[in-house]
């Protein structure tokens, strides 16, 4: 079952730039699916768009069977959007921010709680969740905003470079997260530069050049006896 379908999505930066040109893929249900290409070739546009902070020329985004554009709401209900560099609410504390977002997504105390302990606990942050957000390492923000992201247990959970700022330990918790969310049949879709992170991980991967996608399908059928590393550069080095 289709999860995200992105069909000829087209963004513009003036009259001339395409920041991204024709672009289609699908994520469906169980997919952990990853976005691959350099800095400027288009993927944060990608995700922008697929999360509804961006507007576009041309082309159409689904989210679970709903228009991004015509449902916005509908979309939203099933998604979680975790931006590279989380913007979260500095004067509020980490659980106040936590109850915050469980309110937006009408969730009841009982449920709010025990994914709040759940995952606060599996993150090691249990303690500093009684402190204000402004006290907190980049490190410490992004757990917090991964957990905001899993309160309403989403459909489709969108990341741009999750891994960024974490420590060991809290990567390996948010890939087991990942793991079991799509054995539920929700989806992932990330971009990330970290490509032997992405072969590990992946079950489906795109790679995007200058806005348009070059590879995109399963990954052992793109990589077949290389590594992700070399198909990708091979992919790319005329850049």
């Amino acid at each position: 079952m289709s999860i995200l379908k992105i069909e000829n999505y087209t963004k513009m930066y003036g009259a001339e730039k395409k920041a991204c040109d024709n672009v289609s893929l699908e994520v469906e249900s169980g997919d952990i699916f990853g976005f691959i290409g350099h800095n400027g070739a288009g993927k944060s546009t990608t995700i922008r768009a697929v999360v509804g902070v961006m507007d576009f020329d041309s082309g159409k985004i689904e989210i679970a069977g709903n228009d991004v554009r015509k449902n916005p709401l509908e979309c939203k209900k099933v998604t979680a959007y975790i931006p590279d560099n989380p913007d979260l609410y500095e004067n509020l504390t980490g659980i106040q921010y936590l109850n915050f977002v469980a309110d937006a997504f009408g969730i009841g105390q009982e449920e709010r709680k025990e994914r709040i302990t759940e995952y606060a606990k599996r993150f090691e942050i249990e303690d500093a969740l009684k402190n204000l957000i402004s006290s907190y390492s980049h490190g410490m923000k992004q757990k917090v905003a991964i957990i905001g992201a899993l309160i309403h247990e989403p459909r489709l959970l969108v990341m741009d470079e999750p891994f960024v700022g974490l420590d060991p330990k809290a990567a390996f918790t948010l890939k087991e997260i990942m793991h079991e969310m799509c054995e539920k049949g929700s989806a992932v879709f990330f971009s990330t530069h970290v490509l032997d992170v992405a072969e590990r991980l992946c079950n489906k991967i795109a790679i995007i050049k200058k806005g348009q996608i070059i590879a995109n399908g399963n990954v052992s059928e793109l990589i077949g006896d290389k590594t992700l590393e070399e198909v990708f550069l091979e992919a790319v080095k005329d850049e």
